[in-house]
């Protein structure tokens, strides 16, 4: 009974210390997968977590099991294409309170579908590709960018789940319109089809244009009929005038005929 009592013992120290040693091997894995200047915690998924960490660009070297990042309050430029495309997890994201200038067009691929909150508030977006948030389900925050209005704008905003939310905080800080910037982008499109303003704008050059045409056409053919009529007017009354000179030739005839 010792024997089995001692052999019982050990059994448990060495299951003890194998998960002991497994669980150290599973946080050291994880920790060296962390990205550098980031934190990374296990809550309900993995959270990856690179605020204020002087990042000038995206991590490509981020966990693909994270389900929360966040980037915000770095010097980040861009988002370049397919940056989050091993992420199939990920359901938080925050690009908040960075220098954002260009967005690719397919930056949001592998993610567009899984991710739930976007934030990228705070940026300096002026544009983006009109594909670039195709497939997008996420509630987008994209206010306190320096916005231009136009058409692509329009497209995007239309494309995406929550796009009457999301206009609705999108300021105009330029537009197609002069007249529309300051304003919110609602207020720009209910008075505007943006996407429609090239197409009239050619419209009516071509108006103009064939206006022009026609006038010139015109005064042509009033200036031929008019100096027409004088050419007419004229050889018409030298043929008038003809008669008379014949007549008056023939009085002086007469007259020296006689004497």
């Amino acid at each position: 009974m010792n024997l089995v009592d001692l052999w019982l013992t050990r059994s448990l120290s060495m299951c003890l210390l194998l998960q002991s040693f497994v669980l150290m091997i599973l946080c050291f894995h994880s920790a060296s997968m962390c990205p550098k200047g980031c934190l990374c915690s296990s809550s309900g998924g993995l959270n990856v977590t690179c605020s204020n960490a002087n990042l000038k660009e995206i991590p490509r070297d981020l966990p693909p099991e994270t389900v929360l990042l966040y980037l915000d309050s770095n010097q980040i430029t861009s988002i370049p294409n397919e940056i989050f495309k091993d992420l199939h997890q990920l359901r938080v994201l925050n690009l908040s309170k960075n220098g954002i200038e260009f967005i690719d067009e397919h930056a949001f691929k592998g993610v567009a579908e899984t991710l739930q909150t976007l934030d990228l508030s705070d940026n300096r977006i002026q544009s983006v590709h009109k594909n670039a948030f195709n497939n997008l389900k996420a509630r987008a925050r994209i206010a306190n960018n320096p916005w231009h209005c136009d058409c692509t704008l329009q497209q995007v905003l239309r494309s995406m789940a929550s796009n009457h939310e999301t206009a609705h905080n999108v300021i105009c800080k330029t537009s197609v319109l002069d007249e529309h910037a300051g304003r919110p982008f609602l207020n720009a499109a209910n008075d505007a089809d943006l996407c429609n303003l090239p197409k009239k704008t050619t419209d009516y050059a071509m108006l103009v244009t064939m206006f022009g045409w026609f006038t010139m056409v015109i005064s042509y053919v009033v200036y031929y009929v008019r100096q027409n009529q004088e050419d007419a007017r004229r050889h018409l009354e030298y043929l008038k005038s003809l008669p008379s000179r014949q007549k008056k030739a023939d009085e002086a005839d007469d007259i020296s005929t006689v004497v």
